[in-house]
């Protein structure tokens, strides 16, 4: 039986973590495998199993006309946060995205870090899974906050 990918992530993450750019090579690979969750050029700064935190540096492939970040890169990042939480929290379970809500609360420019938190869910059927990733900037305000549904499946 194939290793799940939650156990994958984990074991790539826990080998390049520590080493000097690690984290961006990581980030790199992931970007690889799911090409749009890459197209923001995010970093994964902590992954352990129910917990991710994403930062997104600003720069002008990630703005919009009001000099801020774009809506959508904060939706990709929130994304991303509650994925990767999502999928470690539920090692072995098949997941996707069903809805993604995102409330935007002020203009978003700096250094971003979305940050998800969530328990081990009970994957013995399909089930649906509701978790938040509140998108700070450098001095703390929220900016935005996304609320992901994912629906998770036993592995086949």
């Amino acid at each position: 039986m194939p290793e799940p990918a939650a156990a994958r992530l984990l074991r790539l993450w826990r080998r390049l973590e520590p080493v000097p750019g690690g984290k961006w090579l990581f980030a790199r690979m992931l970007g690889r495998s799911v090409p749009y969750t890459g197209s923001i050029g995010a970093r994964i700064e902590t992954l352990e199993p129910g917990h991710a935190r994403v930062s997104l540096r600003d720069r002008r492939a990630v703005r919009n006309h009001l000099d801020s970040i774009h809506a959508i890169a904060l939706a990709n990042l929130g994304e991303v946060a509650t994925g990767l939480a999502v999928l470690t929290a539920a090692a072995g379970a098949r997941s996707i995205l069903v809805s993604l809500q995102l409330e935007y609360r002020k203009k978003a420019r700096g250094l971003l870090l979305a940050e998800c938190r969530c328990a081990p869910p009970v994957v013995t059927e399909p089930v649906e899974v509701k978790v938040a990733a509140n998108i700070t900037d450098a001095v703390g305000d929220i900016v935005a906050v996304a609320t992901a549904t994912w629906r998770l499946a036993p592995p086949t």
